[in-house]
């Protein structure tokens, strides 16, 4: 209640409140769920349709859970790219932006373990192809696609163990969440103009309570529109279809917050270094904190990285839309070259454009001193 945070906080501040408490509704709907689910590959469609069907308000804690998953990826993308902007990531807070990743790869995870459950077409060949990645690693790839399958394909033993991993790891998530916090409030939150003095600082209750109670508002009247009103609409038309091993879908998609980085993963044409390219999109945002020595705190003046950073916004949203194209031209062409602008930008773009800006800031500085 007394934990002291900065006066000119903007709204951007509350999607780390947001995203909590997204997790610990699809905890308490995913229990609920795991009750009733079925982890076997007769009948794991036919409870998920029991669910839907028979089971009173069934439907409600199923459709908050497939969209509660998607409203939790754009909460925390929202999350990451806001900190990207205001410089999250440099000292003192590599603990609090480290840990932040690493919850973002938990959630990948368990979301693509979840994906599989329902036993629908798009659940399967998405299994099937995933999992199927790991046979790009060298020497032991292909025993280890044999250890994720439980077998020689995917089917009952994947089912059960995707299961298994997927109710344990948002406990796992929850207890990295908790470290992030720690972490949050040991070392302070960052600001929108870069202060770092004790003086612009007040007390988190009740001015930042109600404004954090305002925005989850507003964060609920958009999710229970979806929930209410288009429960479907951020599915799959295929996953819908049982689940068979003899009918390939003519275009296998994942969930939109993964097509990003599928996009990534299929601009390039060799398997290995396609799977090499998938990890460092992710990896790209974990080593920010030691490639980028950034001395000019607050973005204000830093107008060339601000107008970078909508261009990288773009590549992102260029590449999620790309990742849900076929693969021939121009869609290809397209998102390799998407691809490269995502590269650069963090791996040589991001800490060019910091030299430029500092160059710029203390020439204007002394300029305006000697003025």
């Amino acid at each position: 209640m007394a934990y002291p945070v900065y006066l000119n906080l903007s709204y951007l501040w509350n999607f780390g409140v947001l995203a909590f408490i997204c997790l610990v509704m699809q905890i308490l709907t995913g229990i609920f769920l795991a009750m009733y689910y079925v982890a076997n590959i007769e009948y794991a469609f036919l409870s998920i349709e029991y669910i839907m069907r028979n089971v009173n308000y069934g439907w409600f804690m199923r459709y908050l859970h497939a969209n509660g998953a998607s409203f939790f990826f754009l909460v925390v993308y929202i999350h990451v790219f806001r900190g990207i902007f205001f410089n999250s990531y440099i000292k003192p807070r590599i603990e609090v932006w480290c840990t932040g990743v690493i919850i973002l790869l938990l959630m990948i995870l368990t979301a693509f373990l979840g994906y599989v459950l329902p036993w629908g077409q798009m659940s399967f060949w998405a299994a099937t192809v995933i999992t199927s990645l790991c046979s790009a690693i060298p020497f032991i790839g292909e025993s280890m696609v044999t250890w994720l399958w439980g077998g020689f394909s995917v089917d009952n033993p994947t089912l059960n163990r995707f299961f298994s991993f997927h109710f344990l790891m948002p406990f796992i998530i929850f207890a990295v969440v908790v470290i992030h916090i720690y972490f949050l409030h040991s070392k302070g939150s960052t600001n929108q103009w870069g202060l770092y003095s004790f003086e612009s600082k007040t007390k988190f209750s009740p001015y930042y309570i109600i404004k954090d109670f305002l925005g989850l508002q507003i964060f609920f009247i958009f999710f229970l529109i979806i929930v209410y009103f288009a429960p479907n609409y951020l599915g799959h038309p295929d996953n819908y279809i049982p689940a068979d091993p003899l009918v390939t879908p003519t275009h296998i998609v994942p969930e939109w917050y993964f097509l990003p980085f599928y996009a990534i993963l299929r601009s390039i044409p060799n398997k290995f270094f396609g799977v090499i390219g998938l990890f460092l999109a992710i990896l790209a945002l974990f080593i920010l904190p030691f490639i980028i020595n950034d001395k000019i705190r607050t973005v204000f003046f830093r107008k060339l990285h601000a107008i970078c950073f909508w261009i990288f916004v773009n590549v992102s949203l260029l590449l999620g839309w790309i990742g849900g194209k076929p693969i021939e031209y121009p869609f290809l062409i397209i998102g390799q070259i998407m691809s490269i602008i995502y590269f650069f930008y963090f791996f040589i773009g991001l800490n060019w454009i910091t030299q430029l800006d500092v160059k710029a800031f203390y020439k204007s500085f002394f300029f305006r001193v000697e003025k």
